[in-house]
């Protein structure tokens, strides 16, 4: 019997806020919420904006929250966009007859001396130099950045301020808030959990595209040089992309399961996700966490993607409006007439459970995740350019659904997350291939929502964000709308589609699954069925009998109560960060192992050694 996966929590932050208690989901969907509805998300999203909403309170608050979320122009706690910095390149020539006189501070003086340079005075703290030839400075300027939009996190908020998060790079501090939100958003003390798993049951799946770039992380090592730093012991083990996986097991949950990072472009979070589904079918793993956290908005990230002609510049968004004044809200545009996509910061992680464990545990079943698929696209002409894959994921994770459940559910219970990265390529293309997935399984008005036009692209985290949309899709049965747009492309394949600018109330009854696919460059194509609430609950009883789910309903109950506990508390800005550093560290000398066990500190169950690993017809 193979196993089904189950989310049981799931957290994080993004440009909309805190994911647990679905909060940013609810901040997209703002105009369809009661009136006391908006006052928690206002409230709950001004906790964590700390003094950037200081003092305000009613219809000043609500403005300055909406203002400042989603995405929007970069604000200069980040860097000032009309002047960020940015070093120029000068040539200034000098000869035997006319030679270049600078004066240096003693510290600043290069050592050896470069060629054609000369000490011609000397005194206390500095010296004069004469440079006979043609020499090339750097000089420290500024300039207006082309691209100014992006999907920061929520104004004020700083994820490092929450712990101690010294030299940490911030996309390692967004990704401790945001795995310790899921963990949290169970309602489950992760040491009850691991007294009833074996530690190698344990998995923990993270990685970031980029890297960590900032100035703790990468970016700062591979600048030292040319700005005449040094390079800090932490910037290159920081830099690293499998660090988000390494800082949950090491400062979050102290595991010693397994572990992975993997890396597919933009379809990152969803690969991570097919390793940990994956391994829970198989019986390896009982219980995994399963994330991605990135912080891109950087002017040298920008750089790089502006140049590659992928980003929505001021000009262009010019060029598409016939405006000299930018909406920067509407800068991310899916599936209408755009231009380019809107980078973003996000860090998102779900707990998933086999379904045995979670009934035995108590705990709340948010979704249920049967199969994850990915491709790649073949021989490409292009290393950005879209291909075959995305057909193949999209066919597998809609018959997946249509067999478990009934073609009937797919045509009327179902919905999309689109990739939907706001590029004219993307729209046509993507939206063709759901046009034909739809055709081929009798799908006649696929509801199609695309949350980058919200949260702007977060690489990495970008089908974290449409996870966490989904479990709020399942929770209330209203589907974003895509409101950055005034209509559908006319190029876009929408006969067979339900694209609306407004929400889409799809019933919460009704809505059974949903499909979440992603496109990365290079050809990493990846496509998530997820099953509702309702229906894993279902297949649940379904499989394991009244009994036990009568036994299961009578646990959740006392879960649920700890988790709202948690929730309230973190509505108030008390977020709670899990970061054990240096703390119940495990003694080696106290590690038992006989040929049969190993006995590892702080776990009650052992792991068991001497299985076959399946190739028991090898065996003696």
């Amino acid at each position: 019997m193979t196993r089904l996966p189950v989310v049981v929590g799931f957290g994080g932050f993004n440009a909309a806020g805190r994911s647990s208690g679905h909060r940013s989901y609810e901040r997209m969907i703002f105009e369809s919420l009661t009136s006391t509805e908006k006052n928690a998300v206002i409230r709950s999203l001004a906790s964590l904006m700390g003094k950037a909403v200081e003092g305000l309170e009613g219809a000043a608050l609500e403005s300055a929250v909406l203002a400042g979320t989603l995405v929007r122009r970069i604000e200069s706690s980040f860097f000032p966009v009309e002047a960020a910095p940015v070093s120029r390149r000068c040539r200034v020539t000098g000869s035997e007859s006319n030679p270049i006189r600078i004066v240096l501070s003693h510290r600043d003086l290069p050592s050896p001396l470069p060629e054609g340079w000369k000490i011609i005075s000397d005194s206390a703290g500095s010296c004069a130099i004469e440079i006979a030839h043609e020499q090339h400075f750097t000089v420290e300027t500024a300039q207006e950045m082309a691209v100014q939009a992006a999907g920061q996190l929520p104004s004020g908020f700083n994820p490092g301020a929450h712990y101690k998060s010294t030299h940490h790079p911030r996309g390692l501090q967004l990704n401790i808030l945001a795995a310790s939100d899921a963990v949290h958003s169970m309602g489950i003390d992760w040491e009850v959990i691991c007294r009833e798993v074996s530690p190698d049951q344990i998995g923990v799946y993270s990685s970031s595209v980029m890297s960590q770039l900032d100035n703790n992380g990468f970016g700062g090592m591979l600048q030292a040089r040319l700005r005449g730093e040094r390079v800090s012991s932490k910037q290159l083990a920081l830099g690293l992309n499998t660090m988000p996986a390494d800082f949950v097991n090491a400062y979050v949950l102290g595991s010693v399961g397994v572990t992975g990072g993997v890396t597919g472009a933009c379809a990152t979070f969803l690969y991570n996700l097919r390793a940990g589904v994956e391994d829970i079918k198989a019986g390896r793993r009982r219980v995994v966490l399963v994330g991605s956290a990135e912080a891109p908005i950087l002017p040298e990230v920008i750089d790089g993607y502006a140049a590659m002609s992928a980003l929505a510049t001021d000009a262009d968004l010019r060029k598409l409006t016939g405006s000299q004044e930018i909406d920067y809200r509407r800068a991310s545009r899916p599936f209408g007439e755009n231009c380019g996509f809107t980078l973003a910061e996000s860090g998102q992680y779900v707990v998933l459970m086999d379904d045995e464990l979670a009934l035995q545990m108590g705990a709340q079943i948010f979704a249920a995740v049967p199969g994850v698929y990915v491709h790649a696209d073949g021989f490409k002409k292009s290393i950005s350019a879209p291909g075959p894959g995305n057909y193949i994921t999209m066919a597998k994770a809609a018959s997946l659904a249509a067999n478990i459940l009934g073609v009937d559910a797919l045509r009327h219970s179902s919905f999309v997350q689109a990739h939907g990265s706001s590029t004219p390529q993307n729209r046509v293309t993507e939206s063709r291939i759901f046009d034909q997935v739809a055709q081929a399984f009798g799908v006649e008005s696929w509801p199609v929502a695309a949350v980058k036009a919200y949260l702007g692209h977060s690489l990495g985290p970008a089908s974290g964000d449409q996870m966490a949309t989904t479990l709020g899709v399942f929770a209330r049965g209203i589907l974003p709308g895509i409101k950055t747009i005034d209509a559908v492309a006319a190029d876009v394949y929408a006969d067979r589609l339900s694209i609306s600018r407004q929400d889409q109330n799809l019933g919460k009854e009704k809505v059974k699954i949903g499909l979440l696919n992603s496109k990365g460059f290079g050809g990493n194509n990846a496509t998530a069925t997820v099953f509702s609430p309702e229906v894993a609950q279902s297949l649940l009883q379904k499989r394991h009998g009244s009994a036990v789910w009568s036994a299961y309903l009578g646990k959740l109950e006392t879960v649920k109560a700890h988790a709202a506990k948690y929730l309230q508390d973190a509505d108030e800005g008390k977020l709670m960060p899990i970061y054990e550093f240096g703390s119940r560290m495990i003694s080696e000398e106290e590690i038992q192992l006989n040929d049969h066990e190993i006995k590892i500190p702080g776990y009650d169950k052992a792991i068991a050694l001497g299985g076959y690993d399946g190739f028991e017809d090898l065996a003696h």
